[in-house]
């Protein structure tokens, strides 16, 4: 649809020099969510990706869990005098039979980067919804995810060389999934770094590749308790930031076996949970 970005002029000030030139933003707008006809959340989000925006954030919320519980997603009309679509109202249809969780009153109508619910309420209704522990081990048929220091290093470069329209912005937050070898298996970006963890898992939920249960879950900025929420509710292992986790998060993590790593710049990180999928050992030796 091209409304990624857009075009506002500005007064540039360079070393006492101003200017007037025009300056790429990263387009916002609202959009709004509908499970089977009926309005449930609008987020602010970048245009693109809403159908997969849309499916993943109704795995966080414990209604999608597979490809077959998903009937359609379709755009609605939007609310302009003419009557022509705004391309920001989209209708999930469930498929018959799928049983809808009460999630009207553990959420506000209105999403944001900081929304959720609080203290324990926050760590029960994540353990009642979750679809699926994270298990890397696969019934005792796999190894657990192990991963080396260099490899985690080497993760955020990754992240920033495919960031395509943060180059053209600085405005965008994203998000990544890379396999337990470091492989680049997806990446999103949006202005809520909550809605680019939405459409990564909104797309696996499409593909059929739920849970997510040997991957690494890499996002730009800090960790808050929604994105540890969306980790676990993809069976994602192992989440790492850039920066700062909260609290909430690292109790999240704690409980629900999920692998948080903070502050993740250069060969520095903080490992607040899940230390065994990380391999220490080898640090500690060497120090």
């Amino acid at each position: 649809m091209g409304r990624v970005t857009e075009r506002r002029k500005v007064i540039r000030i360079r070393d006492g020099v101003v200017s007037a030139r025009p300056d790429t933003l990263v387009a916002e707008e609202p959009l709004e969510i509908r499970l089977n006809g009926k309005p449930l959340a609008i987020t602010m989000r970048t245009p693109g990706d809403d159908f997969a925006l849309a499916a993943g954030f109704l795995v966080s919320e414990g209604v999608l869990g597979a490809a077959d519980e998903l009937q359609n997603i379709v755009y609605c009309a939007g609310a302009t005098v003419d009557g022509s679509n705004t391309y920001n109202i989209v209708d999930v249809r469930t498929a018959p039979g799928v049983v809808i969780p009460d999630i009207t009153l553990e959420r506000n109508v209105y999403t944001t980067s900081s929304c959720g619910l609080c203290g324990k309420a926050s760590l029960d209704a994540v353990r009642t919804t979750a679809r699926w522990p994270i298990d890397d081990t696969h019934g005792d048929t796999a190894p657990p995810v192990r991963l080396g220091l260099e490899l985690l290093a080497s993760l955020p470069d990754r992240l920033r060389a495919a960031q395509r329209v943060f180059d053209r912005t600085g405005g965008l937050h994203a998000a990544a999934l890379f396999t337990e070898d470091g492989e680049l298996v997806d990446i999103r970006e949006d202005v809520g770094r909550h809605n680019a963890v939405d459409k990564l898992v909104g797309r696996a939920l499409q593909n059929g590749s739920l849970p997510l249960s040997r991957t690494v879950l890499l996002v730009s900025g800090r960790a808050s308790f929604e994105l540890a929420q969306k980790a676990v509710m993809a069976g994602i292992p192992v989440l790492a930031a850039v920066s700062a986790p909260s609290s909430l998060a690292v109790d999240l993590a704690a409980e629900s076996n999920l692998t948080l790593v903070g502050f993740l710049r250069g060969t520095s990180m903080n490992v607040y949970a899940g230390e065994h999928r990380i391999a220490l050992q080898a640090a500690a030796a060497q120090g």
